[in-house]
């Protein structure tokens, strides 16, 4: 049942799915017909919203850009790399390896959505490499949708925006409300339950959608991807030939500032509890790459080489960021949070949170900067229902993973390893878009019925 509901979808998706960068454009012409015919502004108010809007999440795209940055690199460093390539082999046949990269996708993408994107791609590869050289044929576009499926548990997990946002001192939402601890967010055994059953549900429609009988395959193209393992050698590791060589070529320097950084980070949560941020996450996973990596020039190529992600965050996120400042000004993100909000109740704000948040991910696919949108105006809600904050904070952060599988913008580092294009792979993680919301809106409802 699931492969004949994909089949169409994979279809129209391969025939009228534009590049993600084309998306964001035709995004920004639907938001501001919107904004034109529902609220009522005049054309120039919209395109000065719009124009103000775009510096608009100069800050949070350095964060994210660290994250993707720092996350790439920490999984092309040698021993992470080294890794993932040794438990490629794992699964020995077509259904444990597509349930293997779902798995894997998704456990690192709980760590980090940076790293859980990087990784799904290397172990794409690397699984339909090992399944290749063993005769096993597996489907690449289904494996690589695998590895993409993952990252719909992104924001339940160390690296959620929302979550780090409501518990970030100075951060907006102290503006609002108290701030959350993680405790209540990221750790509530009700968001664990989640992500257990999130993944359960999703492994098994992956498996489920794989090719049967004398249906189509196509096989790994090795030309294609672009992951080739790490970088073995970068300029400045060479023989010494001056004091600027040793430094360059030492790992005594990396290692040095690395184990200052694990002595922060340890004195941090000592003083300060488990009280993550994103600076204290970005500079975890910095602190491991500085111990990984063998020297300052090693660093220096794998941090340039990991650029290649950055990229498209930094042309894409603008053009989002002029659509939040359309919104925002024009007042239609307020029109659209009032339908959700008069129809709700204190069982079902949460669902309904989730499902705006859902919506407005399609044209602001950026969990913190939807959150900064869409928290004041549901956090308000939730006073006036009495909701507890951390239910409305999860619910925003399971509407923009859930969307995520429907829209292109997350996809576009991962695919870039993989070596495929989003038409290739939509078609299945749309799929995923059905199980996974099921699971989480079951949950929301469940809290729902305590209130």
């Amino acid at each position: 049942m699931l492969r004949a509901v994909a089949r169409p979808m994979v279809r129209v998706v391969e025939r009228w799915l534009p590049d993600s960068f084309v998306f964001a454009i035709i995004l920004t012409f639907i938001v501001a017909a919107m904004c034109f015919t529902m609220t009522g502004s005049s054309t120039l108010e919209i395109v000065r919203g719009w124009g103000d809007g775009l510096a608009g999440l100069l800050s949070f795209m350095t964060q994210i850009c660290l994250v993707l940055l720092l996350g790439y690199t920490l999984a092309n460093t040698g021993p992470v790399h080294r890794f993932l390539r040794s438990i490629s082999s794992i699964p020995s046949s077509p259904a444990a390896a597509y349930a293997f990269v779902t798995l894997v996708a998704g456990l690192a993408s709980l760590v980090s959505f940076g790293i859980g994107l990087i990784v799904g791609g290397i172990m794409a590869v690397q699984v339909a490499r090992s399944a290749r050289e063993r005769g096993v044929r597996l489907h690449y576009p289904l494996l690589v949708a695998c590895a993409y499926s993952g990252f719909v548990v992104w924001h339940m997990g160390y690296s959620g925006s929302g979550p780090l946002a409501a518990a970030t001192p100075g951060d907006f939402f102290e503006d609002l409300a108290p701030l959350v601890p993680v405790t209540e967010t990221i750790f509530a055994w009700w968001n664990i339950l989640a992500i257990v059953l999130v993944l359960g549900v999703t492994i098994a429609g992956m498996v489920l959608l794989a090719p049967k009988g004398e249906e189509r395959i196509v096989e790994f193209d090795s030309d294609a991807a672009s992951d080739d393992g790490p970088i073995q050698t970068a300029p400045g590791e060479r023989e010494s030939r001056g004091p600027a060589d040793t430094f360059n070529g030492s790992r005594a320097v990396t290692t040095i500032i690395g184990v200052a950084l694990l002595i922060y980070l340890a004195v941090y949560f000592i003083q300060d509890g488990f009280a993550l941020t994103f600076d204290i996450v970005n500079w975890s996973f910095l602190a491991v790459i500085l111990l990984f990596v063998r020297n300052a020039a090693h660093l220096a190529a794998l941090i340039a080489d990991a650029g290649k992600t950055v990229g498209p965050v930094l042309l894409q996120y603008p053009f989002y960021a002029g659509i939040i400042g359309m919104m925002t000004v024009t007042g239609l993100v307020e029109i659209l949070a009032s339908f959700f909000v008069g129809i709700s109740t204190p069982g079902t704000l949460g669902v309904f949170t989730m499902l705006f948040a859902g919506l407005v991910n399609m044209f602001i696919p950026s969990g913190g900067g939807q959150f900064a949108v869409q928290a004041p105006i549901f956090i308000e809600a939730a006073d006036q229902i009495g909701v507890e904050h951390e239910v409305i904070i999860m619910a925003i952060a399971y509407g923009d993973q859930w969307t995520n599988m429907i829209q292109p913008f997350w996809a576009v580092p991962l695919l870039a390893v993989a070596g495929l294009g989003i038409r290739d792979i939509l078609g299945y993680t749309a799929i995923t878009l059905f199980l996974s919301g099921a699971v989480m809106i079951g949950v929301l409802l469940f809290l729902g019925a305590g209130l």
